[in-house]
Formats: C-alpha cells, structure tokens, sequence
C-alpha cells in the first residue's frame, strides 16, 4: 500500500438521500494544487477499492474533504455513505487533474461551471489567492436539479465573505449563482442555456462572453461538458492542458460511481 496514505474519517454530513461528504485527517506531506484530484477508497476483502474524488479542502487546510454522490448499487459509493467518524480509508498520494489555474492563459473573467459533486474542484479554488490574483471577477455557476442539492451554499454566501484573509477578495470578486431546472428558484435553467442565452452575463452584470476576457472551468455530468466544450469550440476558445494554457479546461476523470 505504499502508494496510499491510510486516513481516519474526521467527520461526515449527509446533504441529502443522494449527497453527502466527508473529512479525514492528511498526512503532512500530501501535496496537491487546488483543484486538483486524487484516487480515494476502501479496502475490501484487503484489496484497494479506488475511484477519482475532487479536493474539497485546499493545499494550505489540515484536513482532506470531498464530496460525493450516492450510488445504491456503486461498488464504493455504497460502502463510502456508509462511514462514521474513525473509520479508515484510503488516499492516494499522487494529486493530479486539469483544473488549475496554471492551465488557463490570462483573462479577466473566471467561470467556474459545475454540476451536481461537480462543484468540489471549485469550492477548493474559490478559497486560493491566486484565484483573485489572476482574474478580477471569478463566478460560480452551481447547476443541480432541486434546490436541496446545492450543497456548500451557506458556506459560500455566509462563512466564506468573512474570512479572516480572504473575505474580501471573496466579498469583492466572487460572483456565486446557484441554478436549478426542476423547481422555481430565483435562478432556473441548465449551465449550457444560461450561457448560451445571455441569461447568465446579464444576471451578473457581465459582458457577452469573448475570448479576450472570458476564462472557464468546468466539471459536472459529461453531457454537459461535452455540450459546453461544443459551444466554447465553435465560439474560438481554445482548450487548455498540462502541456499548453488555454481558454477553457475540464475534467475528465469523473463517471458515475
């Protein structure tokens, strides 16, 4: 197991029946660049039962936190909702993942497009300097069906805006829009229709998305991010990577589990 750090469960909230997320403890020399994933688990019958989860928490936090979906039938899902604080579990000690500032060229607007468990990388980046230190406005866009899913909400309107060092950074730069497409909400709509139809740019205050200003991130279902990669192509953006910066990246690693 010399690849995994063996954590404990710090503690565990339950959003709703399909959502839930966890701390562990973090070993000291876990290294990650926000936004970034590792490979999290179980062992079952002493074999490692692995998938690709977000980090919640950031480089600089004590603790690990991540955020996940409930499968009934997930080979790990339905043993991860299952924890209680001191349980065991597995982390992978190599982070990797496209979702870093790194890989954006330098713009002035960041979005952030993410659905449903989708918002992890995202939660982990809206609290790193860097984040304002790049970009003058950072907007996270949060699509879920109903509104009891937009987990992390209160943290981000509430808890966030007076923190100690960042509050205003977070107060002045971060733009938070919650969406929902199955019950009234004062934001309602899939990511890919409020985009494509100005909803969002006008409901922020911002100008029409370009290329010269206008950077995106995004994680969620791969219906979406294929949609929205369509859009950005057709639109000129280009797609960033590890070996080249770009005006769009997302995230591939993630499938239902």
């Amino acid at each position: 197991m010399s690849n995994y750090f063996e954590e404990r469960v710090l503690s565990v909230h339950h959003w709703t029946d399909t959502l839930f997320s966890f701390t562990t403890t973090r070993d000291t020399s876990f290294r990650f660049k926000n936004g970034q994933f590792t490979m999290i688990g179980l062992r079952v019958n002493e074999k490692p039962l692995l998938r690709a989860y977000s980090v919640v928490s950031t480089n600089y936090d004590e603790s690990l936190e991540f955020f996940s979906i409930k499968v009934p039938d997930g080979p790990l899902t339905s043993r991860l909702q299952n924890l209680s604080v001191g349980d065991p579990i597995i982390v992978g000690k190599k982070a990797t993942g496209t979702l870093i500032v790194d890989n954006l060229t330098s713009g002035k607007h960041l979005y952030l497009l993410g659905t449903g468990t989708g918002l992890a990388p995202f939660m982990a980046l809206i609290r790193d300097p860097e984040t304002y230190e790049r970009f003058e406005k950072v907007v996270l866009v949060h699509g879920c069906r109903q509104i009891a899913e937009l987990a992390y909400g209160e943290r981000i309107t509430a808890e966030l805006p007076k923190d100690e060092f960042l509050g205003e950074m977070i107060r002045n730069q971060l733009i938070y829009y919650p969406t929902v497409t199955r019950e009234p909400f004062r934001n309602r709509g899939r990511v890919t229709e409020l985009l494509t139809s100005g909803r969002l740019a006008e409901d922020t205050g911002l100008p029409a998305i370009n290329t010269e200003t206008d950077r995106f991130m995004m994680c969620g279902s791969p219906q979406m991010m294929n949609d929205l990669k369509g859009i950005f192509t057709q639109a000129g953006f280009k797609e960033g990577n590890h070996g080249e910066a770009g005006e769009f990246v997302l995230e591939r690693a993630f499938a239902e589990r």
